[in-house]
């Protein structure tokens, strides 16, 4: 391939190629790297941006009591990796690990739980509110960080691999699980048959019931979330 070829090939799409203001909403550049246009300010995973044009500044968010940290908190090891926030008037690009990116628009009062490992960005007016699953005191299991997101506005997950969307009831491996609706509450539990005199992550499983709903699962587990 030519040089020139590769670069027009690869360059963002023609309809992002004018002013930064031109556009609004998340946006995929690719299956795994966003676009935001950013026009006042947003919420994103730390360690995820790869590029910006305009003028953005960044804030990082190091106090739980800031309601941000524990977003991405791993429950076992108490270790988080905090979000932050890009201000200003702007593109920003991001990505996570080479994961697949999911866009998702949330209607007014419309609402999805979310992995906090899995969260990538949201917008400004986006509501948030962070939840544990399970006991923290539970040597195995832990338990699962999760964030409850309200619309109106755009969020952003990313997962490994295509996502499978399934309906309960259904059991689930945590470490593969990435959101659910609303209108679920799973629970922990062990599944002793699987007990296999070793450690195994499939022993520990999110139980989903109901008739409504739906759960996110992905092809991976993502290993140390519980």
């Amino acid at each position: 391939m030519q040089l020139e070829q590769f670069i027009d090939a690869n360059g963002p799409d023609s309809e992002a190629t004018g002013s930064d203001s031109d556009a609004s909403g998340f946006q995929k550049e690719n299956n795994r790297l966003l676009k935001i246009p950013v026009d006042g300010l947003v919420t994103v995973k730390v360690g995820t941006m790869v590029a910006y044009t305009g003028d953005l500044t960044f804030t990082g968010k190091s106090s739980a009591e800031g309601g941000l940290t524990g977003i991405v908190k791993d429950a076992v090891t108490d270790e988080g990796t905090p979000v932050m926030e890009a201000e200003g008037s702007g593109s920003l690009y991001l990505a996570d690990q080479g994961k697949k990116v999911q866009v998702l628009s949330l209607d007014a009062d419309e609402s999805i739980s979310v992995n906090g490992t899995d969260v990538l960005a949201f917008e400004e007016q986006v509501d948030y509110e962070i939840g544990t699953i399970g006991s923290l005191s539970g040597a195995a299991a832990g338990g699962l960080t999760n964030v409850y997101l309200t619309g109106p506005g755009d969020v952003a997950i990313s997962t490994h691999g295509d996502p499978l969307v399934m309906s309960p009831p259904v059991t689930t491996d945590p470490d593969a699980t990435v959101a659910w609706s609303s209108n679920l509450s799973p629970s922990i539990g062990t599944n002793k048959l699987i007990e296999i005199g070793q450690q195994s992550g499939e022993s520990m499983q999110m139980e989903f019931t109901g008739e409504n709903g739906f759960v996110v699962v992905q092809p991976y587990e993502e290993g140390g979330n519980m």
